[in-house]
């Protein structure tokens, strides 16, 4: 028995997790994580202690000043911790002196500042690694079977190049990249996308792709090799999630070029305070003003930033979606338009039959035997799904006839199925407009009521099929695809972050816009072609707006290609994942709207720190100046507002503050904001009044009550 044959037949409320190779990985209304939507519950947390102490190891080796420089804020407090860990033991080397304790605490507390930004990036970078180390286990000298002239010859699967031929069996690993040319197989890919659950692969059609280091699990398929060593996906793959080789985003690199403007602008202050303090005949010590500068710089995103950016590449990487850049999951973020595919996507994928409509004066156990004749062989889960739906109404049909017949299976050129029967008649099932011209063709005549229950079931949403036997038009199969459960509160909440939802589908207008209807999309796109997806993008791109779609089949490739998130599918075709900018390990096309989500909380959480972070840097301002000079101008001792014991303990305050926050921040920088569909406006506002606003108190509340603690001992 085939592997087709073995798979279960699924019923209008189960999907077919097989069937080509989709996997269901659960629905819309699943568990997951806060904030991200239907997020997969496999989730090691990022303070287990193996990473934790890999980080803090790392952390140090980061104190080297080639790598430093690339972050100017944590280098300039590196500088400040080199220079005040001198003055500990030179207390007179930069002019006037302060105490050796003084310079001692200000080095210290420098080095945990920088300790805990590196940590913060060491720590985001070793999930990543992490992550990478388990993909390289799949990585392992394999033998392969290679077919030659002579036969087949046992190698090593480092030796294969691309378009090399091999046999896979039972039991075997696919030891590289490539596509199935011939047989069809189940395929664990778990070593991969952690699913258990196998796919069925097949040759000639859009699920014929294999990655290497999954294994055949039944059956005999040979492949063509696609890649050359060390270029596979899984290469690629790994090369990506490694958190070290990440690229700054563009998004990012603006946002640091505002904090170095921001740093260079808070330098030039602190170095004109001495010629002020001379004026005021106040010497201000180099220790003082190096503990200022710190405080004032953006110390805190300075240091979160990378975090910030490895952590969200991470978030979608544990999402099982691998992005070949931090650009694309930040293009997510800003998304105008998805594109989805009706099939798999919005519905369930598995057009059963929900009803038999006779025509033409013909009964319905008529309509029903010769639809089960029709459907004995038919393998296919609409085939399967007729047989059910006569089992369900108690109907009868002769097995025996259907079995000894000719089987003619479905061509797209025919756009029909069916069995020549030994006694000479010709059953056929299939689109109606193919079996009315098949009918006409034999001289038969059309029902009159044909057309109008067509028209009824398409738009009902369903699709209905022609049942004739010669030339005799008995009635209509009527296929019902179900829209998976919780699609309109999901458009919805799309709907509300300001993205428009289009759905392609193949099916008619009719049909296409019942399930629009239905799904509650915003607009759809009926028997639609590869070139009107390219076309729709453009349309919309040309307009100012970012748009993401997902797709397997090469015939796809050209769209994800143009679109700016392009996700497809592992199950796919080598074209489409070399097009796309994502591709989803497990072949969920649902999963755009998690990536989505993800994307914009990406960017909520830098905008929501950043904010906090500039906050802060204004409140310490005001907190920490009016303190410095209020020995020597009594009258600005009205703005000390917080009542600092003293400038010294006002400048230790603040900087223990800010080395606090860092570390306080991390969970945050990690896990992400927790994301919230709402307009801008209300996002903007809601950042502004939580971030904004406890950016200005924290500094206030915190460096006050370190002040009373200082105060004790200075």
């Amino acid at each position: 028995m085939s592997t087709a044959k073995m798979m279960k037949t699924p019923t209008p409320f189960e999907p077919d997790s097989g069937q080509r190779g989709q996997r269901q990985t659960g629905g819309p209304a699943g568990g997951g994580r806060p904030g991200i939507p239907n997020a997969p519950k496999k989730d090691r947390s990022f303070f287990s202690g193996e990473l934790v102490r890999v980080a803090a190891v790392d952390a140090l080796k980061k104190f080297n000043p080639a790598y430093m420089i690339k972050n100017p804020m944590m280098f300039i407090c590196e500088i400040g911790f080199v220079i005040t860990l001198l003055l500990t033991f030179v207390p007179d080397a930069f002019g006037a002196p302060m105490p050796w304790w003084f310079n001692a605490a200000v080095s210290f507390i420098l080095f945990v500042t920088v300790w805990f930004a590196n940590f913060a990036e060491a720590l985001a970078e070793g999930r990543g690694k992490a992550q990478a180390d388990s993909l390289k286990q799949t990585k392992r000298d394999l033998w392969a079977n290679k077919v030659t002239e002579t036969g087949t010859v046992r190698v090593s699967s480092t030796s294969l190049r691309k378009g090399d031929v091999i046999v896979v069996r039972e039991g075997e690993i696919i030891p590289g990249d490539g596509e199935i040319i011939a047989g069809l197989a189940s395929v664990d890919e778990s070593a991969i996308t952690g699913e258990s659950a196998p796919v069925l692969k097949e040759s000639g059609g859009d699920f014929s792709s294999v990655t290497a280091g999954t294994k055949v699990i039944s059956d005999m398929i040979r492949i063509r090799i696609t890649s050359d060593p060390g270029e596979s996906f899984l290469d690629r793959m790994i090369a990506l999630v490694e958190g070290a080789q990440r690229q700054k985003t563009p998004n990012e690199l603006a946002l640091h070029t505002v904090l170095v403007s921001l740093t260079l602008i808070f330098l030039i202050v602190v170095i004109t305070l001495p010629f002020f303090g001379n004026y005021l005949g106040i010497e201000l010590n180099v220790g003082v003003l190096i503990a200022l500068l710190v405080c004032l710089i953006p110390t805190t995103i300075g240091g979160l930033l990378s975090a910030i950016g490895i952590a969200g590449m991470d978030r979608v990487t544990r999402f099982n979606v691998i992005a070949t850049s931090g650009k694309a999951v930040e293009a997510c973020g800003d998304i105008h338009t998805i594109i989805l595919d009706k099939t798999g996507t919005i519905t369930f994928g598995n057009r059963l039959a929900h009803d038999l409509i006779p025509v033409g004066g013909a009964k319905g156990e008529e309509l029903g035997f010769w639809a089960a004749i029709s459907s004995n062989e038919d393998e296919t889960p609409e085939g399967r799904s007729v047989l059910d739906w006569m089992n369900k109404q108690g109907w009868t049909y002769d097995k025996t006839l259907a079995a000894a017949g000719d089987f003619i299976p479905f061509k797209a050129e025919t756009r029909m199925s069916g069995v020549d029967l030994q006694d000479g008649r010709k059953v056929r099932k299939g689109a109606v407009d193919a079996v009315k011209n098949w009918v006409a063709a034999q001289g038969g005549h059309i029902p009159h009521d044909l057309d109008k229950q067509t028209e009824q079931v398409a738009a009902a949403g369903g699709t209905p099929l022609a049942v004739a036997v010669d030339n005799r038009i008995f009635g209509i199969i009527y296929l019902k695809d179900t829209v998976k459960p919780g699609m309109r509160e999901r458009f919805e909440q799309l709907r509300r972050m300001g993205i428009r939802t289009v759905m392609c589908t193949g099916d008619n207008p009719l049909t296409a816009a019942t399930i629009a209807r239905e799904a509650g999309v915003d607009d759809f796109i009926a028997e639609s072609k590869p070139e009107d997806k390219l076309a729709l993008i453009r349309r919309e791109q040309a307009a100012g707006k970012l748009v993401a779609m997902t797709g397997d089949g090469t015939n796809d490739a050209p769209a994800l290609a143009q679109a700016d998130v392009g996700i497809a599918m592992n199950s796919g075709t080598a074209a489409a994942k070399e097009a796309a900018n994502m591709v989803d390990l497990d072949s969920d096309p649902t999963k755009v709207i998690e990536v989505v989500a993800i994307g914009k909380q990406l960017l909520m959480t830098r905008g929501a720190l950043t904010t906090f972070s500039i906050a802060n840097d204004v409140a310490k301002y005001f907190a920490i100046i009016p303190a410095m000079f209020m020995v020597a101008i009594p009258q600005m001792s009205a703005l000390n507002v917080m009542g600092l014991h003293s400038p010294v303990s006002a400048v230790l305050s603040a900087l223990i503050f800010n080395a606090i926050i860092i570390p306080v921040l991390i969970p945050l920088a990690m896990k992400g904001v927790t994301y919230k569909p709402m307009s801008s406006e209300k996002t903007l506002a809601r950042n502004l009044f939580i971030y904004g606003l406890g950016g200005l108190v924290a500094p206030f509340v915190g460096i006050k009550v370190i002040d009373l603690i200082v105060g004790l001992w200075v």
